[in-house]
């Protein structure tokens, strides 16, 4: 205990982050106590990663039972493929039951306080937790701030989570509606789209800005277009956005052009899924009590140790990690980043290296990255003065893929032309989430491509994808 503090450490906010933080503290000495006024395991657990890859999962299956060509050509017929919408969706809600389960036990056991209610700073050092009928404060060492994100709904779109939603509602699958506008195709709207598609609706994709999946690399998005997109019963808006968006049976959706704004069309549809990203949750933490001021864009202000800044300078004892930092907004950031800022705290410096974290989408097949895409890496060539080249491999030419009969993929290596240092990864293809992590570990170790190519691959393996991608750029 720490000079009379009833915890070493507090934290604000129960998702994985949190957690992850909080096991980590306890392994160190810590003293700890995890407050949270919603749903245990926050986001992730209960209303993003876990029941959408249970519904992926799912949805992936009937995909491919009801694929007869591809089927056919490996030999095997399947007259009749049906499927339970409510079993679906039973399946999503009871992984979820199962991981916040786990995820409340393994806290419980280790002896971390979980405190139900909603926690903000209330002073250096205190805070404050409120529920229904209570309030009291508790001081700490430290306090390490989690609060998470919500779905962003631009101005002009009305939900009522039912004709029109967010993927807050979507992962329950309450229906499937005949034709279903997604807003979006970014990896939420990629993922939505893959599992209504699978499950028999008719989708139209509406993305504001001029290309689709903005944010992936270009050679990547377009061999994913021309296979997740092109043959699915799935018609595209590029550079139009929903100016406004009204719930009912139909859903009115009027469109305008991205650019000039004008009026373009209005659709009427059974349903529309508004996918257009997610905002930090940075309100009523009790910043203001410390001076803490949010950035422009309502994100907590941190250093690269995590520690919340104010004014540019370290504001002690206050840590900040999630996606309120608006660094990467992916779970497996939120735990890094929990693991370092409790490094900190106990004395042992520690960073996070963000350009080796990997992220994915579990579409069929699935999309994954790690590192720069080519235009970031030019990007920093010209700032910092080296060439940039990159390889690509195909899943055509992998024993593996063919053997499986899914050989629709590409993996593209971007690195340093000068010393081989591998800069990104990208992969488009069947496991392309697994594949990840070995260029993940190359480009943490900043591995050259002179090295990666004299690595063993198991043969016949997908990975061979990458071995292949890497000699590629040595010959």
């Amino acid at each position: 205990m720490s000079d009379g503090f009833d915890y070493d450490l507090v934290i604000i906010g129960a998702g994985v982050g949190g957690h992850g933080a909080a096991l980590h503290a306890v392994s160190c000495g810590l003293k700890t106590a995890i407050i949270e006024a919603g749903d245990m395991g926050g986001t992730c657990v209960n209303r993003g990663c876990i029941p959408s890859k249970a519904l992926l999962a799912a949805s992936g299956r009937v995909r491919e039972l009801r694929n007869a060509h591809h089927l056919k050509s490996l030999g095997i017929q399947v007259d009749h493929v049906a499927f339970d919408r409510q079993a679906i969706a039973d399946h999503a809600s009871s992984l979820v039951s199962k991981i916040q389960g786990d995820l409340t036990n393994s806290l419980k056991r280790l002896g971390v306080d979980i405190i139900r209610g909603w926690g903000k700073i209330a002073g250096t050092q205190k805070v404050t937790i409120t529920s229904d009928s209570t309030q009291k404060t508790v001081t700490a060492k430290d306090i390490i701030l989690s609060p998470g994100s919500v779905p962003f709904v631009p101005p002009g779109i009305e939900v009522d989570g039912k004709t029109v939603f967010t993927s807050d509602q979507g992962v329950k699958l309450e229906s499937l509606p005949e034709w279903i506008a997604i807003i979006g195709s970014g990896y939420i709207g990629l993922e939505f789209s893959d599992v209504y598609s699978a499950l028999g609706c008719e989708i139209t994709m509406i993305e504001a800005l001029d290309q689709l999946m903005p944010g992936f690399d270009r050679d990547i998005a377009k061999l994913a277009e021309r296979v997740l997109i092109t043959p699915r019963d799935i018609e595209t808006k590029v550079g139009i956005y929903a100016k406004r968006i009204i719930p009912g049976s139909p859903v009115v959706i009027e469109l305008a052009d991205f650019k000039t704004k004008e009026d373009i069309d209005v659709i009427e549809v059974d349903a529309c899924l508004v996918a257009t990203g997610r905002i930090p949750a940075t309100n009523n933490l009790g910043l203001d009590t410390l001076g803490i001021e949010l950035d422009r864009r309502n994100y907590i202000p941190v250093d690269d140790h995590m520690a919340v800044l104010s004014g540019g300078e370290v504001v002690p004892h206050v840590w900040a990690i999630g996606d309120a930092t608006g660094k990467m907004m992916l779970a497996h950031t939120a735990s890094a980043q929990g693991v370092v800022a409790v490094e900190n705290i106990i004395g042992r410096p520690r960073t996070v290296d963000y350009r080796s974290i990997p992220a994915a989408a579990f579409t069929h097949p699935e999309v994954s990255y790690v590192g720069l895409t080519e235009v970031a890496a030019q990007e920093l060539a010209q700032a910092e003065g080296f060439e940039v080249a990159t390889t690509k491999s195909y899943f055509k030419g992998n024993s593996k893929a063919l053997a499986e009969k899914e050989a629709d993929g590409m993996a593209k290596v971007v690195y340093r032309q000068d010393t081989g240092e591998v800069l990104g990864v990208h992969i488009f293809g069947m496991h392309a989430s697994d594949l990840i992590h070995e260029a993940s570990a190359a480009i943490a170790n900043r591995q050259a491509v002179q090295d990666l190519a004299h690595l063993v691959h198991a043969h016949p393996t997908l990975s061979e994808v990458l071995d292949e991608a890497y000699k590629r750029a040595v010959v």
